[in-house]
């Protein structure tokens, strides 16, 4: 693939197809498309305890079981799409399409598609430990309840670092600019939760927990996962010895695939 192509084609645009090619139908999704914009429930409407709970997770299991899904998806097209591209044999939309993907998962595309480019694809393009997302979304959100929560759709804590990009926490460090981040949905906050994991140098460690599960034929859980979040927090260990104890006793295991 010629590096003028790959550079003129570095504008990430939304693609959403199903073409045909010598290995049979891909995929295409599109990266920008949300199917579900379901509102956060009023969770402080139900008693603290089990019935809050439940509530939760009643809510939040199928949104993060879709968007894992979704990625499942971006995965198995973006290593197909990598193999038709190296070999010379991918359309001029598949290419803007996993262009358009590196571009997302951070993944340096701009010289064209090699082994390593598909090392990456696959090293970070999987799906997360429904568990874990469950775990953390009720931890940082307080169980639906926290202020980010209900006025940024805020699930995970998430910052942003330009003026106006969310909520400014109301006991930030002098000379501080981040926000926490605002989302027009809960299921957008999910899948930048996910992207985040995904592809942030911070939780590299986690993808390698999970490569090697998966090169071991383990199952991938969030108990195993969670080891990789030391710098999610600055409670560092006791976080995820926290959220180790929250997969356990609210058996969340019971939600991964």
């Amino acid at each position: 693939m010629a590096l003028l192509l790959w550079l003129t084609a570095c504008s990430e645009k939304p693609i959403e197809s199903v073409e045909e090619t010598k290995i049979g139908k891909i995929n295409l999704v599109n990266l920008n498309y949300f199917a579900d914009e379901k509102p956060l429930p009023d969770f402080k409407k139900y008693p603290a305890g089990k019935q809050r709970k439940q509530a939760f997770f009643k809510f939040i299991a199928p949104i993060i079981k879709s968007e894992n899904e979704r990625i499942a998806t971006i995965r198995e097209a973006s290593l197909k799409v990598a193999e038709l591209v190296l070999d010379g044999s991918a359309t001029e939309h598949q290419t803007q399409w996993l262009v358009n993907v590196c571009q997302r998962y951070k993944i340096d595309c701009e010289a064209g598609v090699t082994k390593e480019t598909i090392a990456s694809l696959n090293r970070r393009i999987n799906k997360l430990p429904a568990s874990l997302a469950i775990a953390q979304a009720a931890n940082e959100s307080a169980w639906g309840t926290s202020r980010f929560a209900v006025q940024a759709n805020n699930l995970y804590g998430q910052w942003c670092f330009s003026e106006g990009c969310g909520l400014a926490p109301n006991q930030r460090n002098e000379g501080a600019i981040h926000e926490v981040r605002k989302f027009d949905s809960p299921v957008a906050s999910v899948r930048s939760y996910l992207l985040n994991l995904n592809r942030h140098p911070a939780y590299q460690g986690l993808r390698g927990i999970r490569a090697d599960l998966i090169k071991q034929k383990q199952k991938v859980t969030g108990h195993a996962l969670a080891a990789g979040l030391i710098q999610y927090s600055e409670r560092k260990h006791e976080y995820v010895e926290e959220l180790r104890q929250m997969i356990r006793f609210n058996k969340l295991s019971k939600y991964e695939s």
